[in-house]
């Protein structure tokens, strides 16, 4: 050995010094050989990679594996297989008797009938099934069977027929599952070659312990350490950017003196939609748009406010004519997934008495709407919700709100567009500008509540502002991200690097 290399010997450490005599071996042999985990010898590799002993391999795969009940149905039979047993002892049964028989799920009796009808073993006929394959097709594996044997196998190996095989069984519950793995393997380099299959003994100190110091001798010394050498990250533990973004919405309202308002993700159609002056027969109340909870009523509140609220609709309030049609009180007790947080608004409206003003709430919550999922769009999201009620403010206090909000949140490029809103007169859109997509991008809607819906809840048509613009977007532009869908879809290299908010 030459002097250098002799050097570097000095500062192995002891797992590699461990791994040396098998750097002729795979990486499962070494495992075996010197009774390490993975994550040991994969660390000393890379500490023998640094020193330039080897070059380490990575190379990502995709690998089709057994799901649960794919481990379940290798060890017994695939569903369609057990009707096939079913029916070899009495080769014409009716369905009941041989859903009975086969001790097969619903769905599992369905998804075996509709495979064994494809590959022509069985006819369905008058509430019959009769088996028509002969001996020698029912002795033979039938292809899915074969395929679950061949698995863990790499996705990128798999043939024209595997391929379609696959495609069959991913549509059938947790049968198949893709993961992606990571292999790794090695190659010696000159260097490495000279020490491979030999055996080093170290007797350098590795760290300085009380017995050390007790039995202290002066021919003793530590390994020498490289530091210059790489160390691996360490990665603390934090908040996801989406409860960092909505706390910090959350701080900047209450810093402004804002009360926080919450209720149930469910709401009755009264207070999402009727008391917000929004017409039963408005199309935003249409299944294309809003998810209704099928089979259930809810309750409405007092019948004081129920009859202020059918008022309002059917002959108007505080001097207005109202949409002019009878109102159902059976529409109103529709639940629904909530649409915007400003139901939420108007239940704190009606809870507040007049001597409570002026008065100023917030809410930041999720909501759902029947939209096409797109860059811009999801069916669910947050919305920031606010509402100021106090007899002395004005359409120019709302801005100075909205505009104070966002300077907070870091968006100085603000404008705002005249809008119309049922329940808001008048109204406006605020928009946010968008660097990367240059354009700018609608957040939601503000404007001060019409005297339809502030005088059956507070009992006097005070100014009351309220806004409801969408929160989502604003995380999108603040985490530099060009995709809505992106936002949920936890990319842990990208929460571990973006910075704080």
């Amino acid at each position: 050995m030459d002097k250098d290399t002799n050097k570097i010997i000095e500062e192995l450490s002891p797992l590699e010094i461990k791994i040396i005599p098998f750097l002729n071996l795979s990486i499962e042999e070494i495992k075996e050989k010197t009774s390490l985990d993975s994550t040991s010898v994969l660390r000393a590799l890379k500490f023998l990679e640094e020193k330039g002993f080897l070059k380490v391999r990575q190379e990502k795969q995709r690998i089709v594996e057994l799901g649960v009940n794919g481990i379940y149905y290798k060890k017994s039979y695939l569903p369609e297989r057990k009707l096939l047993l079913t029916l070899e002892q009495k080769d014409k049964i009716n369905l009941e008797e041989a859903k009975k028989n086969s001790k097969l799920s619903d769905k599992e009796f369905k998804a075996s009938l509709g495979t064994l009808k494809n590959k022509s073993f069985i006819e369905i006929r008058n509430g019959r099934i009769f088996l028509i394959a002969d001996k020698e097709q029912l002795s033979k594996k039938m292809p899915e069977e074969q395929f679950l044997e061949t698995l863990p196998i790499k996705e990128s190996s798999l043939t024209k027929d595997q391929k379609l095989i696959l495609e069959n069984l991913r549509n059938r519950k947790d049968i198949i599952e893709i993961n992606d793995k990571t292999e790794t393997d090695f190659e010696l380099t000159e260097l490495g070659k000279k020490i491979s299959g030999k055996e080093f003994v170290s007797d350098s100190l590795e760290e300085v312990t009380p017995d050390v110091i007790k039995n202290w001798k002066r021919a003793q010394k530590f390994r020498t350490y490289n530091i210059n050498s790489r160390v691996p990250k360490i990665f603390g533990g934090r908040k996801h950017f989406v409860s960092e973004a909505i706390e910090k919405g959350r701080r900047i309202w209450l810093d402004l003196g804002f009360k926080e308002i919450s209720s149930t993700l469910t709401q009755t159609s009264f207070w999402n939609f009727d008391a917000l002056f929004t017409a039963q027969d408005h199309p935003v109340r249409e299944l294309q748009d809003t998810f209704y909870v099928k089979g259930v009523e809810g309750k409405l509140p007092e019948k004081k406010i129920v009859n202020k609220i059918k008022t309002a609709h059917e002959s108007g309030v505080a001097g207005s004519k109202g949409w002019q049609y009878d109102w159902k009180e059976k529409e109103a007790k529709k639940i629904v997934l909530r649409t915007h947080t400003t139901c939420l608004s108007v239940q704190a409206l009606a809870k507040l008495k007049k001597s409570d003003a002026p008065a100023k709430f917030f809410a930041i919550g999720r909501n759902f709407r029947n939209e096409t999922v797109d860059w811009s769009h999801g069916f669910e999201f947050n919305q920031s919700e606010g509402m100021v009620v106090d007899k002395d403010v004005n359409f120019t206090h709302l801005l100075g709100y909205l505009k104070e909000f966002y300077k907070k949140m870091g968006f100085e490029k603000i404008k705002f567009v005249p809008a119309y809103f049922p329940y808001t007169e008048p109204s406006v859109e605020i928009h946010a500008f968008h660097d990367d997509r240059k354009k700018w991008l609608e957040l939601g809607g503000a404007g001060i509540f019409r005297p339809e819906v502030v005088e059956p809840l507070l009992g006097e048509a005070l100014p009351v502002l309220a806004w409801g613009p969408g929160f989502d977007r604003l995380m999108l532009m603040t985490a530099d991200i060009n995709d809505m869908r992106e936002v949920y879809q936890n990319d842990i290299n990208f929460l571990r690097e973006r910075k704080v908010m």
